[in-house]
């Protein structure tokens, strides 16, 4: 053994290989235990590690040995550490990618393109109003093919669903709000707009008086549009019924500066509530806030009332809070009428939870600056009187004929019989007239007045005016060839004339084979405060009827989906959370 184990130490090493030096009459077994051993040993180690074969000289085959690594193998990361890790990579690329076509949108909006300039040759489309069928027809329209102008007493486009919010600071008025100019500037053609008042319309000479009506005026305070094509989208005003006191005492809830004017009211009921020795049913009747109407907008503003005092004003003004009390009065048996009864029963339940008191079956008769005098049907058919004292009235239920409008009806004979607004056919032409039509609150087609209805005549409209716009363009063309067809040469050859007149009738065919309006009704949302909505929303065949806390994540993130642009968007956005960390601001002014 000791023989053998000398005569391997002898071998010489070439090339991190042993190379026998003269024939070994060994047992190959004996042979492979020794050079193991001797690999084992410290000094032989580092000769493992480069050497990981050994050829046997008697027969010259290959024998393979272990190698040993100097440290352990790592352990691989398991599934469910494999998952979190992809998550975070997708979720950072998502961040990134929303970020970086955010920045791309805010860009384009900065620097929107050159506009093509106005034809004196084209037909001149007047449009009234900025509300959301005005706004959705010029989103829609090609306004390179006439030359637009746009007539509204407000340089904005208001999202009307979020106004509630901004009564209580949840949302800050300027996040709702889009300039008109910023809208119409980046249309491919130029569109004239007017902060003005329209006063009347003559059908006859085509022509749109304006007023301006501002606190600053110039040498020119009235004047004359004329006009080819008209449309009317000046929406609708407040309606008090004839109830007296209505107008001179409540708030209403349809613009901006009614949102303005609630919020400072309401913390103009909370100071003098709070004032020093203040009385007893004094401050009962300054806490106490009367919402006259159930509807979207009476339920919603109810419940961002009830949790402004519950989130914020409590922890603030913590003396009187106990006092504080909301009523909402409705005249129908129930809230939210165009709702389901399962949503409506779970609405009304909510409410009554966050101690809103509902009156339904209730008609206002009566307001006075301290009081409303109502008339309540009891469920055995009798009526009562009662005066219910408030601090604030806010009147959010009914619309009412403008006056422009009024005056329209009165000169058109086939107006005579309409009473809630222009009455217009399946076109949306207003009866009795030649190229004017009507949108939104202030046409009666037969829809109820919303803002969805109003947006989808608004597109209807829009598409209806580009293809009249190519069919003009078609015959033009079409005239066009036809009249060369039989000339000296210069013009289209004869074939090709005549091809490209048979593919132009085609389109023609096509693009006047317009199918009257339809509304599709897509669903209804309401917020009823304590982060809970309700929504009622079609789903193929049937309705979708769902409440609760992740219907108010649904709510938040369909009104965010439906908000005007980016920049709205993102102000929103950050309206939410700031109000969510910091609370909502409760100064007055």
């Amino acid at each position: 053994m000791a023989s053998s184990a000398r005569a391997v130490a002898k071998m010489p090493m070439m090339a991190g290989r042993f190379t026998p030096a003269m024939p070994i009459a060994m047992p190959t077994s004996r042979m492979l235990s020794t050079i193991s051993r001797a690999t084992r040993s410290p000094a032989a180690r580092p000769v493992a590690k480069s050497a990981a074969t050994l050829k046997l000289a008697r027969t010259g085959r290959i024998a393979f040995r272990r190698a040993y690594a100097d440290e352990a193998p790592k352990p691989k990361p398991g599934k469910l550490r494999r998952t979190f890790r992809w998550a975070w990579r997708l979720t950072y690329l998502s961040v990134l990618g929303v970020l970086g076509y955010t920045g791309y949108v805010i860009y384009l909006d900065r620097n929107p393109a050159e506009q093509l300039e106005r034809d004196p040759n084209k037909k001149t489309l007047v449009v009234l109003g900025t509300g959301w069928g005005s706004v959705a027809l010029l989103k829609k329209l090609d306004t390179e093919n006439y030359n637009v102008v746009v007539v509204s007493p407000r340089n904005y486009f208001l999202f009307t669903p979020l106004l509630p919010s901004c009564t209580t600071g949840t949302i800050e008025h300027r996040s709702i709000m889009e300039p008109v100019r910023a809208i119409l500037r980046h249309k491919r053609g130029a569109v004239q707009f007017y902060e003005a008042e329209a006063s009347s319309i003559d059908h006859e000479r085509k022509v749109v008086k304006i007023t301006d009506n501002s606190e600053i005026k110039g040498a020119v305070v009235e004047n004359e549009i004329p006009y080819d094509m008209l449309v009317v989208g000046v929406g609708a005003e407040n309606a008090t019924f004839g109830i007296p006191g209505v107008r001179e005492n409540s708030c209403f809830l349809k613009e901006i500066g009614d949102a303005q004017r609630i919020r400072k009211k309401i913390m103009d009921c909370v100071e003098t509530a709070a004032f020093k020795d203040q009385k007893d049913a004094e401050i009962n009747r300054l806490m106490h806030m009367v919402v006259v109407g159930g509807g979207p907008t009476g339920v919603e503003f109810a419940g961002e009332l009830q949790d402004f005092f519950e989130e914020d004003i409590k922890k603030l003004v913590p003396e009187i809070s106990p006092r504080f009390k909301v009523t909402l009065i409705e005249a129908l048996p129930n809230v939210l009428p165009s709702f389901s009864k399962q949503l409506i029963d779970y609405t009304e339940n909510t409410l009554r939870e966050e101690k809103i008191d509902i009156k339904t079956k209730t008609m206002v008769k009566k307001v006075t600056s301290e009081t409303v005098e109502a008339e309540v049907v009891k469920p055995d058919g009798t009526k009562e009187r009662v005066v219910i004292p408030y601090g604030l009235l806010v009147w959010a239920t009914g619309n009412a004929v403008r006056p422009i409008v009024k005056d329209l009806m009165s000169r058109i004979p086939a107006q005579k019989d309409s009473r809630r607004g222009l009455a217009v056919n399946e076109y949306l032409v207003v009866q009795g007239t030649r190229d004017i039509w009507a949108i939104g609150d202030c046409a009666v087609a037969g829809y109820a007045p919303t803002a969805q209805v109003a947006a989808q005549e608004g597109n209807f409209l829009g598409s209806l005016f580009n293809n009249m716009a190519k069919t003009e363009s078609h015959e033009n063309r079409i005239h066009e060839l036809s009249s060369q067809m039989n000339l000296q040469a210069g013009g289209t050859p004869p074939a090709e004339a005549a091809q490209e007149i048979e593919a132009l009738e085609r389109r023609l065919k096509k693009i006047r084979d317009i199918k009257p309006f339809r509304y599709t009704h897509q669903g209804s949302m309401a917020y009823i405060g304590s982060e809970k909505a309700v929504a009622d929303v079609s789903w193929w065949n049937g309705n979708f009827a769902s409440g609760g806390s992740m219907t108010y994540l649904f709510w938040r993130s369909a009104y965010l989906s439906m908000c005007f642009s980016t920049r709205n968007r993102v102000l929103v956005v950050l309206d939410w959370l700031k109000s969510k960390a910091f609370g909502r601001d409760i100064s007055r002014e």
